[in-house]
This record gives C-alpha cells, sequence and structure tokens, in this order.
C-alpha cells in the first residue's frame, strides 16, 4: 500500500507533468502517455513548448490554464528548486519529484522547499511503481526500493 502522500497525488486528475521530453522515446513520454490512458488530465509542460502527445505544452506551470492538482516534476536536480518555485507561485500543492536511477528530479532544496511551504512533495520515486496495474518491471523495482528506503 502506498504512504498517504502518493495515494492522495495519485487520485488527483489534472496534473502537470514537467521536463516531459519532445523525444517519443524518451521515459517521460512513456509515463506521460501512461497517465493520459489512465484519464489523467496531463499537461506537458517543456520550455521549448510544441505539441507531445497531441496536446499543446506549455513553458511553465504558471502558464496552465485551468491549474492543476499537482505536478509531476521530470528535470535534472540542478533545476528542480527553480520548478518547485514555479509550482508553489502556480498554487500547486502537491508535487512528486521522480526517481528512476540516479539522482532523478531530487534535490535537497527543492524538498526542504516544499515543506517549508506546505507543499506536499513525493521525494525520489517513480510513479510507475504505484500505479495499479503496472507492467512487471515496474512492480519489481518498487518492491526493491521499498525493501532499501524508508517510506515516501
Amino acid at each position: 500500500m502506498p504512504a498517504p502522500v502518493i495515494a492522495d497525488f495519485l487520485s488527483r486528475k489534472r496534473l502537470a507533468v514537467v521536463g516531459v521530453s519532445r523525444d517519443p522515446g524518451d521515459f517521460s513520454r512513456a509515463l506521460f502517455r501512461e497517465l493520459l490512458g489512465r484519464g489523467y488530465d496531463a499537461v506537458p509542460v517543456n520550455p521549448r513548448g510544441g505539441t507531445i502527445e497531441d496536446r499543446a505544452a506549455v513553458g511553465r506551470v504558471q502558464d496552465v490554464r485551468p491549474p492543476v492538482e499537482g505536478a509531476i516534476v521530470l528535470t535534472p536536480s540542478e533545476t528542480t528548486e527553480t520548478v518547485v518555485r514555479d509550482c508553489a507561485e502556480a498554487g500547486v500543492t502537491r508535487v512528486w519529484l521522480h526517481r528512476g536511477a540516479g539522482r532523478g528530479a531530487v534535490s535537497e532544496a527543492a524538498v526542504r522547499f516544499c515543506r517549508e511551504r506546505g507543499i506536499a512533495v513525493v521525494p525520489g520515486e517513480c510513479p510507475f511503481m504505484f500505479l495499479e496495474g503496472a507492467g512487471l518491471l515496474h512492480r519489481v523495482h518498487g518492491f526493491f526500493r521499498r525493501l532499501h528506503r524508508r517510506p515516501a
């Protein structure tokens, strides 16, 4: 059973996906497609704009209209603090900092910023591990991550 902050996040249907790639083969696109396929109203956020999976991408979270209920952040950790500040400015109260391998989008400063401002934060998990019916690889990954890490 996922932690309450994760369950709450995934119960929201309008989400920004920050850092989703314009490359159709990128992991971020696979996650974006999965969210769309599960009925999420996912909004792509990419500073270069364009169209991603037939949806207009916006440059910043503050540009999303109507506002979102949460943001999944898939940016390099070096830019994450700027992104969470954008989320706070946009009134986003739930942030998921993705981590698959390496640091992912997680930065201590970004996590601290979220917590100091009352933003619910998932620091360093892959959403695929918590989506019901995700593929075997994601479930196995989630199992081993939970064995070696404290819950979010």
